[in-house]
């Protein structure tokens, strides 16, 4: 007899370029999945674009898309415990996407423990996490990763204001941070979430480290890794395509969207 697979239901925490990349590629159909409720801050800006799905969700407010399976969060992180909190209170999974936050809030990781939710990191707009996790099951010497990036793509950064670097004029490929994964968190909230995914898959914010490199010559993000360990030694490199957002590459939504799709597959490819 044929039984017929309840779908899970899934949850968007904000529509900016991202969460509608989501939703729309949900509103199309992913097999064991559905897009059941969407979280915005001003619902009145997002009833317009909710009309053109095919299977409109309900607009919520954040403590009600803990009635959702999974939730993927792709809001500012200075929201993350508004968003995570009621998820993981629930023992449901979070994907986040600002994993910078969840270094300032530890909390959340051990409620997540408690109540036997899940947090999930994506790959998002980097590459090889796969291989670094790996290795990470062995023993890690050093990761370093170098990104450079298109002056629009950071103008605005807190570590810049702070320390009154200005990039909106230079010529050249300029260094503007050398420090760990942990220091990018709090200097770059809105650009360097791979940075902190890298140092979660692999040996930790504190000695994961990273350059940023602003270069006028640019127009895709670039990020470098290199990773040195008792099982391997590599380096890999990846040039993201921005989307309309100069911070956020195109794709980081399809990572988000691969996951998802893995979620409800007959058969999964990488660990």
């Amino acid at each position: 007899m044929n039984t017929k697979l309840q779908r899970l239901k899934v949850g968007i925490a904000g529509l900016g370029t991202i969460g509608k990349s989501l939703a729309m590629a949900l509103d199309k159909g992913m097999p064991g999945l559905e897009l059941h409720a969407v979280a915005v801050r001003d619902p009145a800006k997002s009833a317009q674009w909710r009309e053109m799905l095919i299977n409109p969700p309900m607009i919520v407010d954040f403590d009600r898309l803990a009635e959702c399976d999974i939730v993927v969060e792709c809001a500012p992180a200075s929201l993350m415990s508004d968003i995570a909190t009621p998820v993981l209170q629930a023992g449901k999974k979070l994907v986040v996407l600002s994993s910078g936050a969840l270094l300032e809030r530890p909390e959340l990781l051990q409620l997540a423990k408690d109540k036997a939710a899940q947090i999930i990191v994506p790959t998002g707009a980097l590459l090889g996490l796969d291989a670094v996790t790996a290795a990470a099951e062995g023993v890690i010497h050093s990761v370093k990763m170098v990104t450079r990036k298109p002056v629009r793509g950071l103008l605005g950064a807190p570590y810049l204001e702070k320390n009154n670097i200005k990039i909106d004029g230079i010529t050249a490929p300029t260094r503007i941070f050398s420090g760990t994964a942990r220091e990018a968190a709090v200097g770059f909230p809105a650009n360097l979430n791979v940075a902190v995914a890298l140092s979660l898959a692999g040996i930790g914010p504190d000695r994961t480290l990273l350059e940023i490199w602003a270069d006028p010559s640019l127009e895709r993000n670039t990020h470098t890794i290199s990773v040195d360990a008792d099982s391997a030694s590599f380096s890999m490199t990846i040039e993201n395509i921005p989307t309309d957002n100069p911070k956020t590459g195109r794709i980081t939504a399809l990572s988000i969207i691969s996951l998802l799709r893995k979620i409800g597959a007959p058969m999964r490819v990488g660990s």
